[in-house]
Parts: structure tokens; C-alpha cells; sequence
């Protein structure tokens, strides 16, 4: 049903490919807590519906729009919202010419579709290291912080379970 409402909208093959790949990500991090199988699934697939209309960072705002538009939680819409790197603060928010709110995840729900997302890039899976490098070649304002919160969060997801 999620597959067939993100051809609906138009997103492109390339883009619901890459939400089949961060869903499988997610379900694999998701193992570790106590969370509903059923929205991890839902909120990764959606994740990147707002691209049916923008490639533009507002892809998530307007995706967490659009969830809420065809009848999805509150819940799943703030997991969309907020998924983009590893969140982005009020402050930034302010410099890209988002509304001001802070769009940092803070469930685990969140957190768990954000680093999902990170880690795949196009369907590969890739580590935090390619992630920190591609994070270096754009303008990021505050980059430092994105990448420290890139990193506590895959500490507190990934490299805590790996010991």
C-alpha cells in the first residue's frame, strides 16, 4: 500500500528504491528496542515522499505534509520530518530558510529512520566515514555538530550492540 501511494505521488523509481533499502536498514537497527515494527516500516518507506515534489531540503517538510494529508499519524509525520542528516537544529533551521522549529530526532522511532537514511546512500549500505566525508563536501554552517550527532547517534543505534 506504501509503495503503491508513493507511485501514486510520483516519486521516482530511484527514490522508492532507496526508501525499500533504509527500510531494510531501519528493520535491521530497530531489532535492538522496543519499538512497533509496523511504524518503523511505514515511516522508513514514506521517509522520502516529499521528493515526489522537491529534491530541495524541504523534501521533509513537505513530506511530513503529505503523510498527514493521506491519513498517517502525527508520529509517522514527525519521523519524515525530522529525518533529514542528523537532524537539523531551530538555529539552522533559521539559516536554510526552514520554518523555525527544531527538526532534531529525538525518539528512538526517529533516530533509528534518520541513521537508516544516512547510512544508504542511492540502495548500498555504507559506514560513517563515507557519511562524515560526503557531509564535508557540502556547505554544511555547522558542521562539527551535525557530525557529532551523527556520531553519538550511531553510537547509541549501531557500535554499542557491536561489543
Amino acid at each position: 500500500m506504501v509503495i503503491k501511494l508513493l507511485k501514486e505521488e510520483g516519486c521516482p523509481d530511484w527514490v522508492i528504491e532507496h526508501s525499500l533499502a533504509v527500510c531494510n536498514k531501519a528493520k535491521e537497527i530497530s531489532k535492538n528496542f522496543d519499538v512497533s515494527q509496523e511504524l518503523i516500516e511505514e515511516a522508513a518507506l514514506l521517509h522520502d515522499i516529499g521528493r515526489s515534489k522537491t529534491n530541495d531540503i524541504d523534501h521533509a517538510i513537505i513530506g511530513a505534509n503529505l503523510a498527514i494529508e493521506k491519513g498517517f499519524s502525527n508520529e509517522v509525520a514527525s519521523i519524515i520530518e525530522k529525518h533529514v542528516g542528523s537532524g537539523i537544529s531551530k538555529k539552522e533551521a533559521i539559516e536554510l530558510g526552514l520554518p523555525e522549529k527544531d527538526y532534531i530526532p529525538s525518539t528512538i522511532e526517529e533516530k533509528i529512520i534518520s541513521h537508516a537514511d544516512n547510512l544508504i546512500h542511492g540502495i548500498e549500505e555504507v559506514d560513517i566515514e563515507f557519511i562524515v566525508n560526503k557531509w564535508k563536501n557540502y556547505q554544511i554552517n555547522n558542521l562539527e555538530e551535525s557530525i557529532d550527532r551523527l556520531k553519538k547517534v550511531h553510537e547509541e543505534l549501531i557500535t554499542r550492540f557491536e561489543k
